[in-house]
């Protein structure tokens, strides 16, 4: 499973026009999953996600406090073409993204352990399989990987 998160000052996503889902200040996370990712993966990512600290604390020093310390939001974007092979050719293979409905369940248990670990009502998400413009303020700017693959 492969993560990759914004710390942003706001972040949402349209559908047909028509915003589904909004955050303000918190994390933005582009979420991938992988043909042979585990329920373990799941779990890994999302304590690292609610955990990570990208954040200031009240003293202004950086890298001190996560969503959870500062009750923030979290939107979850899920986003297969993370585990696109660009190595050959023009054309981007998606063969090592998980199938559709696989992947769904697979997201909705990601979210559901997110919800699990964290309050709820901060977690969002956009419209899995769905077209989607994602409008995202990164802030710092902050980005960062978080993959179940590669543990320190």
């Amino acid at each position: 499973m492969r993560v990759v998160l914004q710390r942003v000052s706001s972040a949402s996503v349209q559908v047909d026009g028509q915003v589904v889902s909004e955050i303000g200040r918190g994390i933005c996370a582009l979420v991938g999953i992988t043909v042979d990712d585990q329920e373990a993966d799941l779990d890994y990512c999302a304590r690292k996600l609610s955990n990570i600290r990208v954040f200031e604390d009240q003293d202004g020093a950086f890298w001190k406090k996560s969503v959870m310390d500062l009750d923030l939001e979290i939107l979850c974007v899920s986003q297969f073409t993370l585990y696109a092979n660009t190595f050959k050719g023009s054309k981007p293979d998606f063969h090592l993204a998980m199938k559709s409905t696989e992947s769904r369940d697979m997201y909705e248990l990601f979210l559901n352990k997110l919800r699990a670990s964290y309050n709820p009502e901060r977690i969002k998400d956009g419209v899995f399989g769905a077209m989607m413009q994602v409008s995202i303020v990164n802030e710092g700017p902050v980005t960062l990987t978080i993959d179940s693959r590669i543990r320190g």
